[in-house]
């Protein structure tokens, strides 16, 4: 149907955090994701739709049409690229930061620098950008891991409280970008169901500005 609306969100903080976002549009999730083994929720809004997802899956659901809308972080959308996407609106929630991180007082090699991170393309831009020649190690989880094993010389992860880190010896080195969460559209939704989305648009922008009043 032209008008119904499917929102790809992922489990956990983004989750927690967008739900009561979500009520001010009077949208309400009829089951929890953590509790429920569906991965396609219903609302108490027949034409609504969430799709519970991976975080970073959930730019190509909706670049490629699979998902009108979705919530991602804004390192998630930094890592994809943005292709067919609109970002619509910062949510100004799941705040983080995205970071180079290493052992503290030892200075990073100039040349031949091992990075070991999920966020490749990120890694590479932003030492591109500086000049500096990396080699980019992917691993998927335990970034820590890789410096204390010498694997790699540093890693570029998202950073909360940053007691991981601590905990394993190391500290942050250099800030890359401050991460929020953001409202993203399918280009060719926000044609096609445009008066949908702009209304549903309009209730998170009020419930954004009235969480974070400037």
């Amino acid at each position: 149907m032209k008008d119904t609306l499917t929102i790809a969100l992922s489990k956990g903080r983004i989750f927690k955090d967008t739900v009561p976002l979500l009520q001010t549009a009077g949208i309400v999730p009829l089951e929890d994701p953590e509790t429920s083994r569906k991965l396609i929720l219903d609302t108490n809004r027949p034409e609504v739709k969430l799709v519970i997802i991976r975080a970073t899956d959930v730019p190509t659901y909706v670049q490629y049409g699979a998902a009108d809308l979705g919530v991602a972080g804004k390192d998630v959308l930094m890592e994809h690229g943005g292709q067919d996407l609109y970002e619509l609106l910062d949510l100004q929630i799941a705040r983080c930061k995205l970071m180079v991180a290493g052992f503290a007082g030892k200075p990073l090699p100039e040349g031949g620098l091992k990075v070991a991170t999920k966020f490749v393309n990120c890694a590479r831009h932003y030492f591109a950008g500086q000049g500096r020649q990396v080699d980019v190690i992917k691993l998927y989880g335990s970034m820590e891991l890789a410096p204390l094993v010498g694997l790699a010389d540093c890693i570029v992860d998202v950073v909360d409280t940053g007691n991981t880190l601590k905990a394993n010896g190391l500290a942050p080195l250099e800030h890359m970008a401050d991460i929020t969460s953001r409202l993203i559209v399918n280009k060719a939704s926000m044609k096609l169901k445009h008066e949908p989305i702009r209304d549903l648009l309009a209730h998170l922008q009020s419930a954004v500005e009235q969480r974070n009043p400037q």
